[in-house]
C-alpha cells in the first residue's frame, strides 16, 4: 500500500526567506478491526502493517497467542457509497476453539494514536492475565554500554521518519544488541502492535531474551504490550509512567528510561543490568 507518507502545500519561511513548496507529512487513517465479523475497535494509524496491527492488537488483548489461534486475516469492503474497499477495516478470525472475548468489556469504539487505553471501561481490564512469566526470563542480562547504543540503531532504521520527523518507532533488539525487526506509526502503541502481531505470525512468541525500545514515553499500555508478548526488558528514549512502573515492578519488568547516550533510570527490575 502506498498511502505512507502523503504530500501537501506549505509555505516555508526560513530566515525571512518565503517560498511555497511541497511537503511530505505521514498518513494517518483510522482503521476498524472486526473480531469475526463483529466491530471490536477503531484505531488511528499509519497504513501499512495492517494485519500484523490486529494480530498484535488481540495479543495484547489476551486473545491470541500463538499463530496456530489465528485462522485469518482479511480486508473488508470500504464504507463509501459505491463499495470500493478503503483497507481501513479488518476482520481477524480465530481458529475453531478459540474463546471469543467479551466484546462488551472491551474497548471503547475509538482509540486515539497517542493512548491506545483511552476508552477502556477500567484499570482492571487491562491487567490481562499474561500467557507466559517474564520475571525469571534468565538469558537478558546486559550492560548500560549496550543499551546507550540502541537509540542510535532505532534511529538509523527508521526510512520513513527520514521523509516526514512524524512518526513513532518500536525496535526489537536481541540481549547482544542484534536489531531483529523495527515498525514505525503515528501512534506509539500501533508501531508495538505491528512489532508483536509479525512476531505472532511467524510463530515468534513468546519474545523471551528480547529487549523492546520505544521511541517515545513508556506508558502503562506499552509496559503491558511488553509483558503479554514475553519481552522482559523495555526500554524508552523518555519518561515511564507512575503506573508503567508499578506493572514492571508486579510482572518483573526490566523498565529503563530516559536512555539517552550514556544515560538512563532503571525504574524496575535492576537485576538485568549490569554494573
Amino acid at each position: 500500500m502506498g498511502r505512507v507518507t502523503e504530500r501537501r502545500q506549505v509555505l516555508r519561511i526560513r530566515n525571512g526567506t518565503v517560498n511555497s513548496r511541497p511537503d511530505t507529512l505521514v498518513a494517518e487513517e483510522p482503521l476498524e478491526i472486526r473480531l469475526n465479523g463483529k466491530p471490536l475497535a477503531i484505531t488511528m494509524r499509519t497504513p501499512g502493517d495492517d494485519f500484523a496491527l490486529a494480530a498484535g492488537f488481540l495479543v495484547s488483548e489476551g486473545v491470541l497467542g500463538r499463530a496456530d489461534e489465528l485462522r485469518n486475516i482479511v480486508y473488508c469492503a470500504g464504507a463509501t457509497a459505491d463499495g470500493v474497499n478503503t483497507y481501513n477495516v479488518v476482520d481477524v478470525q480465530l481458529a475453531p476453539g478459540v474463546p471469543l472475548p467479551d466484546i462488551a468489556l472491551e474497548r471503547n469504539v475509538y482509540t486515539s494514536s497517542s493512548c491506545g487505553l483511552c476508552g477502556k471501561a477500567s484499570l482492571d481490564a487491562v491487567r490481562t492475565t499474561a500467557r507466559w512469566e517474564i520475571a525469571d526470563d534468565p538469558p537478558v542480562r546486559v550492560r548500560p554500554e549496550l543499551l546507550s547504543g540502541l537509540p542510535d540503531q532505532l534511529r538509523a532504521a527508521q526510512r520513513v521518519f527520514d521523509k516526514t520527523g512524524g512518526l513513532h518507532a518500536a525496535a526489537l533488539f536481541s540481549a547482544e544488541g542484534e536489531l531483529m525487526d523495527l515498525r514505525e506509526d503515528v501512534g506509539r502503541h500501533n508501531a508495538v502492535d505491528k512489532l508483536v502481531g509479525r512476531a505472532l505470525q511467524d510463530g515468534r512468541l513468546p519474545l523471551s531474551g528480547s529487549i523492546l525500545l520505544v521511541s517515545g514515553r513508556a506508558s502503562f499500555e506499552l509496559a503491558q504490550k511488553a509483558v503479554m508478548a514475553g519481552i522482559p526488558l523495555l526500554a524508552a528514549v523518555s519518561a515511564p509512567s507512575s503506573l508503567a512502573v508499578d506493572l514492571a515492578g508486579e510482572a518483573g519488568l526490566t523498565l529503563v528510561g530516559f536512555l539517552r547516550g550514556s544515560s538512563m533510570n532503571v525504574y524496575a527490575g535492576a537485576e538485568r543490568i549490569i554494573v
